[in-house]
């Protein structure tokens, strides 16, 4: 089990634009799999490349979100595309690892359609409602380096830089 520190706000790499996977080989398998533990450990619902350190276009997505059972691996996307979100929405509270403790109201497609590639590179189209479809376009924003914090008012944002850098202060004493 390898686990990977998850960056936290107001770490300047979670802005990072992404860069294209070129390389589907071992090593892009093994941040996989550590991308895995990693959010497990954390018990979170997806977590993106860059969010442990690794600016690539890549994340997954718990298996069960993705409507699979818990035995399976989490769906993996390389370089995902967003090809279609419905023009029906849902407003939801949506909480990030990089933002421990905070969850916002956010509204996103009620259903999306991804087209990515798996570990292999081999090129695939997925289509997720609800909680998946959310997570889909969540993890999607941070390779592109939109976060959370992004989707609230400034009061709210004030709030929230408030909270992480108290948590962040203690977690470094």
């Amino acid at each position: 089990m390898a686990v990977r520190p998850i960056l936290r706000f107001p770490d300047p790499r979670l802005r990072q634009a992404c860069t294209p996977v070129t390389a589907f080989d071992d090593n892009l398998r093994q941040l996989a799999l550590d991308m895995k533990d990693t959010m497990y450990l954390a018990e979170g619902a997806g977590l993106a490349a860059i969010q442990v350190g690794e600016a690539l276009r890549l994340f997954i997505i718990d298996p069960e979100v993705a409507g699979r059972t818990a035995e399976d691996p989490p769906l993996v996307l390389a370089n995902p595309e967003i090809v279609w979100l419905s023009e029906e929405e849902q407003m939801g509270d949506e909480g990030c690892l990089s933002f421990p403790g905070i969850f916002v109201p956010v509204k996103r497609g009620q259903r999306a359609r991804v087209r990515a590639q798996d570990l292999d590179g081999k090129v695939f189209e997925i289509e997720g409602e609800g909680l998946f479809a959310r997570a889909l376009q969540h993890e999607n924003d941070h390779l592109s380096g939109r976060l959370l914090i992004d989707m609230v008012g400034p009061v709210k944002r004030q709030i929230i830089k408030r909270k992480m850098r108290k948590e962040n202060e203690a977690e470094a004493t």
